[in-house]
């Protein structure tokens, strides 16, 4: 029985990384972060890897960090998990593959910030994304804040984070945050990868 929050899954020049607890919503806990801090770093010695997906389960993508997790931290401890975060979001960014969100299901929080940091993002059509945490009294510290207005512009990113709204599927395509809505996702962002490599490989 797999007890990795993540399984890993190679296919030639695509590494396909699924968050596999759906039962408990896929949080962003410590374990996982360290779990794909080690898959990217397999990644990052093997350039033959081209295309990266990252994608969840059921209807899950990710549901962001883990909140029980953050109630036992302190002010260091909180610095380190925000940190953590960080590197591996511009991990994600500055990978020399190009990475894909294939986004299942529901996409909160620091998972959208980890979405946000794909190069191409993809949404099944029950997809939904929110940053919540002004209901919380926080705000996201994975470079979401940054990310966000870059890419839907300041004014919606404004709203965003400001009302804790959830973006249907629909409306991601309408702004921008996704330039697909299919189903199945993950069977699209191997398509969209495959001509990716295809192309590339004629450079």
């Amino acid at each position: 029985m797999n007890t990795s929050p993540i399984s890993e899954e190679y296919e030639g020049p695509i590494a396909t990384l699924r968050f596999c607890r759906a039962a408990e919503r896929n949080p962003l806990s410590i374990a996982t972060l360290d779990t794909l801090n080690q898959a990217l770093t397999r990644i990052r010695s093997q350039p033959s890897i081209k295309v990266i997906i990252l994608t969840g389960t059921d209807d899950v993508f990710l549901s962001g960090a883990n909140i029980r997790e953050l109630t036992t931290l302190d002010s260091q401890s909180a610095k380190a998990f925000s940190e953590k975060g960080q590197a591996l979001t511009d991990a994600i960014a500055t990978n020399h593959a190009t990475t894909i969100a294939a986004v299942n299901g529901y996409c909160m929080g620091g998972g959208l910030d980890f979405a946000l940091a794909c190069d191409i993002r993809l949404a099944s059509s029950t997809a939904v994304f929110a940053h919540p945490g002004a209901r919380l009294g926080i705000i996201t510290g994975w470079g979401g804040t940054q990310r966000l207005p870059r890419i839907i512009g300041r004014t919606k990113a404004i709203e965003l984070f400001a009302t804790a709204r959830r973006l249907s599927a629909a409306e991601a395509l309408k702004a921008g945050l996704v330039t697909q809505v299919a189903d199945p996702v993950l069977d699209a962002a191997k398509t969209l990868a495959q001509r990716i490599i295809s192309t590339s490989s004629k450079t």
